[in-house]
């Protein structure tokens, strides 16, 4: 058994269409044999989409990586036994052997470990930004994307209003 170090994600490959079968079974198992301190967590990286159908506009949440599901977990023989044996799974992507997990900079751009951002000011807000080149400038927000870490704010300059977009810690409410 490996020690049981801090939990990485990994990648296991499944047959397609059974992302959310997969996915439920482990977290059934996890729950049946207690092991929520090896298996912490199960995605599946879905973005939601704007579709045009029949002159009709809908939102559709689709799979990013069909046949794909994303686990924090600690391997150990017992944990990489039971994710292995679930129900549509084919493997963990990497050697046989070994499942290699995602670094860093991968789980990032993933998106899969989301951190919650909270903001004190809104659209329409009065910001003046706080860091950068326009240090000392207040503005008024126009839109907000946490996801993203990016706030646009519109600014004064020369005798025009400008858009400007920067990242949400730049810049700081006007109170």
């Amino acid at each position: 058994m490996s020690e049981l170090s801090e939990a990485k994600w990994y990648v296991v490959h499944t047959y397609s269409g059974y992302e959310n079968k997969v996915a439920t079974d482990l977290e059934k198992m996890v729950e049946s044999r207690k092991m929520q301190d090896l298996i912490l967590d199960i995605k599946i990286p879905t973005e939601t989409v704007t579709e045009v159908k029949d002159d009709k506009v809908r939102e559709v949440e689709r799979k990013i990586f069909p046949g794909y599901v994303l686990i924090k977990m600690v391997v150990t023989d017992d944990s990489w036994y039971v994710v292995r044996n679930t129900r549509g799974v084919t493997g963990f992507v990497g050697p046989a052997s070994k499942p290699v997990p995602l670094t860093d900079a991968e789980v990032a751009a993933l998106g899969v470990d989301q951190r919650s951002v909270e903001v004190k000011y809104g659209v329409g807000d009065i910001v003046r930004i706080i860091s950068g080149p326009l240090k000392g400038t207040e503005g008024t927000v126009i839109s907000i994307d946490t996801a993203k870490n990016c706030v646009n704010v519109k600014i004064s300059m020369l005798g025009q209003e400008i858009p400007a977009e920067m990242e949400l810690g730049q810049v700081t409410p006007v109170f």
